[in-house]
């Protein structure tokens, strides 16, 4: 990411300012990623748009050659947004780019979950889960916060272990869960398989309300995690795509409206 100049031709940016992080991408005037950057979004989103603001700055983004579309948790926060764009149109926009014009995007960000699926390289259709169901990121950083191990240690902890069940929807009611299970000597791989089970499971329960069919594809912060892809794959009962990009799928979008703004 962001190896290519940035300096030259008309430039189109997108910023994503999620819940949890946010990401900046920069396309060129053929539309190509040039340039990409995640940043913790933290206590503030007029903070975390300032700061993409100079992160671009630092690599000579001329602003001037381009436009900027906002999106996201905190799009609102962007004062030098050209335009504001619901997250739902970005991300159908940027899944389109990075795989394909027909498929069901399945997005699982911090604090929630969408299912979009496209037709025609548009969004079709969606659906979100509830903020409070324990089927998001967030509940996976919480969850190994609370086994003593890092997020991506959840995922080869959970690998060796022995399914367990978690059946709260709600983060709070299914952290009394995990306590409860560890306090009776479960074994923290048996939990975490458990934890990342129950993700996967409330969100393939999600993509069936929303009719989703195959190709999927995974983006936000998870798009890393080959056991989370692995296992959702399974419960979809289809392969699901996903790349590196793909976690910059919503600020790409934006960055793509952008170019087309006159």
């Amino acid at each position: 990411m962001g190896e290519k100049d940035v300096r030259s031709g008309r430039l189109g940016i997108g910023v994503d300012i999620g819940s949890t992080a946010t990401k900046v991408a920069v396309v060129g005037a053929d539309g190509s990623l040039v340039h990409a950057e995640l940043m913790p979004t933290g206590f503030s989103s007029v903070d975390a748009a300032e700061r993409a603001r100079s992160a671009l700055m630092k690599r000579d983004c001329p602003f001037s050659s381009g436009r900027v579309v906002a999106t996201g948790y905190g799009r609102v926060a962007v004062p030098y947004a050209d335009k504001v764009v619901t997250e739902i149109t970005c991300h159908g926009r940027g899944a389109a780019r990075l795989f394909g014009s027909e498929g069901t995007v399945i997005d699982i960000g911090g604090q929630d979950t969408k299912v979009i699926r496209l037709r025609g390289g548009r969004v079709f259709k969606f659906v979100m889960n509830d903020k409070c169901a324990a089927g998001t990121g967030r509940f996976l950083e919480i969850m190994a916060d609370r086994l003593g191990v890092g997020h991506d240690e959840l995922a080869a902890l959970a690998r060796a272990g022995e399914p367990t069940q978690i059946t709260s929807m709600c983060t709070v009611f299914a952290e009394s869960e995990v306590i409860s299970l560890v306090g009776r000597g479960e074994p923290r791989a048996n939990i975490a398989r458990g934890v990342i089970e129950s993700v996967v499971g409330r969100v393939a329960t999600l993509a069936a309300t929303a009719g989703g069919t195959a190709p999927y594809y995974l983006t936000g912060g998870l798009c890393d995690n080959e056991y989370v892809v692995e296992l959702l794959g399974e419960r979809l009962g289809a392969p699901v795509a996903t790349c590196p990009e793909a976690r910059y799928a919503g600020a790409l979008g934006a960055a793509l409206m952008a170019l087309e703004l006159e």
